[in-house]
């Protein structure tokens, strides 16, 4: 009868949820066996204290439980509980900063996350690496801030070192801010190294970028305007319009990704100086001003037609 009964304390259902289909049980390092069976009997997820401590002792699991954040499905049997624990099946948060933010849009999807903790202030523009990173509940927000910095920098830093010859470029810091501009140019991955070169040639030859996401970033922070450049915007002498203005801005427009910065440092091998948008998402090139002028007829055409589509 004692066999039954242990049998059915340790594999048979545990306590109900107090709400709704689960509990959130938050297990600190450094706890034990004891400081683990408390919390847990505190939240409401075992029967009995002594039955955890003396199944945890029994499988031999009493020095293997692993911190951190556990979801405890209603039920959840004393046996699946330990088993959960002994395995580190934490609760798994993640952090998604999108290729092509702002520092500006990065903080403020961090502080959005309200599994983490403490304030965090804006880094330089272009220093973070957009990517999806997993956090735990409670980490600080400047120390997942330091990690999206950390991983841009050592990405860079290879990058860099095996970067084409003969790039203008100063530093790496300006390649950061071309790979910014290619960022907020194409979506296409495929197309990035093409338009990287387009600017690279450019400067290569003295000519300026000519960069729509430059001068809205001089007029907006890099916040979508919702509508064209104004004739004032593009005639500014903000040092971000590259209409005007020769040589790179100032500074990042945006935090560029991976393919991005790959592409600013190993550009396509091509003689175009000339891009426009093609009406299918991505761009046509050319090498000549000529071929350039019938390519933007081409594609004003296709937005004519798509206007009187419209208003049919």
């Amino acid at each position: 009868m004692l066999l039954l009964c242990a049998g059915w304390t340790y594999w048979g259902p545990g306590p109900a949820a107090a709400s709704g289909d689960s509990t959130i049980v938050q297990l600190a390092p450094g706890e034990g066996v004891g400081g683990v069976a408390l919390n847990l009997s505190r939240a409401g997820v075992v029967s009995s204290r002594v039955a955890f401590i003396a199944a945890a002792v029994a499988s031999g699991r009493a020095h293997s439980l692993k911190a951190g954040e556990y979801e405890v499905p209603t039920h959840m049997s004393l046996a699946g509980l330990l088993d959960k624990i002994h395995r580190g099946l934490v609760v798994r948060h993640f952090v998604t900063i999108p290729e092509g933010f702002t520092v500006r849009d990065a903080v403020g999807v961090l502080r959005r996350a309200d599994f983490l903790t403490g304030d965090v202030s804006a880094p330089k523009e272009g220093s973070l690496l957009p990517e999806t990173y997993e956090v735990r509940r409670g980490d600080r927000r400047e120390a997942v801030l330091a990690r999206m910095v950390s991983a841009r920098s050592k990405l860079l830093q290879a990058l860099w070192a095996a970067r084409a010859s003969g790039l203008p470029y100063r530093s790496a810091e300006d390649a950061v801010i071309l790979a910014s501009v290619v960022e907020k140019e194409t979506a296409k991955t495929d197309e990035r190294p093409r338009i990287a070169a387009v600017f690279i040639n450019r400067l290569r030859k003295g000519m300026r970028l000519e960069s729509d996401p430059t001068v809205i970033y001089g007029v907006s922070g890099g916040v979508p305007l919702g509508r064209g450049l104004r004739v004032s915007e593009l005639a500014s002498t903000s040092p971000y319009n590259t209409y005007r203005v020769a040589g790179l801005p100032p500074t990042p427009i945006a935090n560029p990704g991976r393919a991005a910065l790959a592409a600013a440092l190993q550009p396509a091998r091509t003689d175009d100086l000339f891009f426009v948008a093609d009406g299918t998402g991505g761009h046509v090139f050319a090498a000549t001003f000529e071929a350039h002028k019938r390519n933007v007829a081409h594609w004003r055409s296709v937005e004519q037609a798509r206007c009187s589509g419209a208003g049919a």
